[in-house]
């Protein structure tokens, strides 16, 4: 019975030794990970107008800002009174005055822009006319970047290296960055682009529900992201679901897990906008403006959950 004692005894002391050492080497590795995350992420939760289209632009601000917002992204354009086509949020053509009158309305509203649609696509003929303007137009309404998208096919992806490289001094010049992102292509796609063209004012623009929808589902956002992650500096947020419908809907109503998404980008302590894209419910259409605003605070409310944890 003694013997078993002291063997007892023995294994209890060797456990608590071992038990000691895997607890200092746990706390090591814990600051040795808290220090090379870095400083956590300023994310800006913005809402675009997008999902207002079919109202006034008034109307779409009026209701961001209900929902919650202290932050809006413009796009592209809103069904006004009295006009019978949709009025684009900033036609391209406006001189950069009307970019800072709109940029001061929104301000003057409590919504502070983050981000504005190009409305062109980089392999467009006036693409470097037209996006030069936009950025001269942001830059006025002081906001921080201009979102462009297109398609890479045949030789368009070399068309859009060349041209981003004329834009990034432009760009530059004036303190906005010029965001591409997925819109038939991937995250690894629009990463070695701007990974090419290798300047600081072109930069990645994520939008996992793309990925998903474009790609039927084939291609996992959570493994695209990865491969671009340290390029990204602003989100399109949009989910997607294949079941009951295929649909694009609002962050935390598809199949994309916005915890793990977000996580690739968690600490890099910039600041980086979450632009809701979409904040639809699958197969539920809205029929007035309220159910648009009440969507739209569900999406800030959920993301707002999802970064406290992330940096919890």
């Amino acid at each position: 019975m003694a013997a078993n004692s002291g063997l007892s005894r023995r294994v209890f002391l060797q456990a608590g030794a071992a038990l000691g050492g895997w607890s200092l080497g746990s706390q090591v590795c814990g600051q040795e990970q808290s220090a090379k995350l870095g400083k956590p992420t300023k994310f800006q939760i913005a809402c675009m107008t997008l999902p207002y289209s079919q109202y006034p632009l008034a109307r779409a601000l009026s209701g961001i800002k209900s929902a919650g917002y202290e932050y809006v992204a413009w796009g592209t354009s809103h069904r006004e009174e009295g006009e019978s086509r949709p009025v684009p949020v900033m036609p391209a053509d406006a001189p950069p005055a009307k970019a800072k009158e709109l940029g001061q309305r929104c301000r003057d509203q409590g919504l502070s822009p983050l981000m504005m649609f190009s409305g062109i696509y980089p392999e467009d003929p006036k693409g470097v006319e037209v996006l030069t303007q936009r950025l001269k137009q942001a830059d006025a309404a002081g906001i921080p970047h201009v979102l462009t998208f297109g398609h890479t096919s045949g030789n368009n992806r070399q068309v859009w290296v060349e041209r981003f490289k004329k834009l990034g001094p432009v760009a530059r010049d004036l303190g906005v960055l010029l965001v591409v992102k997925q819109h038939g292509e991937t995250g690894q796609v629009t990463g070695e682009i701007v990974r090419e063209v290798a300047d600081d004012n072109i930069k990645v623009n994520y939008d996992a529900g793309n990925v998903m929808d474009y790609t039927k589902g084939q291609v996992d956002p959570l493994k695209d992201i990865k491969t671009c992650a340290e390029l990204i500096h602003s989100f399109c947020i949009k989910d997607h679901r294949m079941f009951p419908v295929n649909q694009d809907c609002g962050p935390g109503l598809g199949e994309i897990d916005h915890y793990r998404l977000l996580d690739n980008v968690a600490f890099t302590g910039r600041e980086m906008p979450l632009c809701c894209e979409n904040i639809s419910a699958p197969k539920i259409r809205p029929t007035k403006p309220e159910e648009i605003d009440a969507l739209a605070k569900r999406a800030r409310e959920f993301l707002e959950i999802v970064i406290r944890g992330l940096h919890a």
